[in-house]
């Protein structure tokens, strides 16, 4: 069964895209936490970062160079954070892999 992320990468459902190539997709969060809020999703499915392979590490650090360019685009590159949570237990509810991109407003600390 397709993820919601996969049905907006095969356009089956729609979605605010605010970057896109052949590997990558980013888009706006539905429910933003912060008032800059994305979601940046490789095209390639891996459920999750404990399924990361070798394999995986050139799309890994693309999405993150992705993150730092959109951090600039949104005006956030003072202050951001990226992040993604590893099942269930962290409270990852879609398994596809993505990296959150938060900023825009003062973050807490969390340790």
């Amino acid at each position: 069964m397709k993820t919601v992320f996969q049905k907006i990468i095969d356009g089956e459902l729609p979605a605010e895209k605010v970057f896109e190539n052949e590997r990558v997709l980013a888009i706006k969060d539905i429910a933003p936490h912060t008032p800059v809020h994305l979601l940046i999703i490789p095209k390639k499915h891996i459920a999750s970062i404990s399924e990361v392979t070798e394999e995986d590490i050139p799309l890994l650090g693309e999405c993150l160079l992705i993150a730092s360019q959109l951090a600039k685009q949104f005006h956030i590159e003072d202050g951001f954070r990226v992040l993604t949570n590893n099942g269930t237990d962290a409270g990852q509810t879609v398994f596809h892999l993505h990296f959150h991109l938060l900023g825009g407003r003062p973050l807490q600390h969390l340790v």
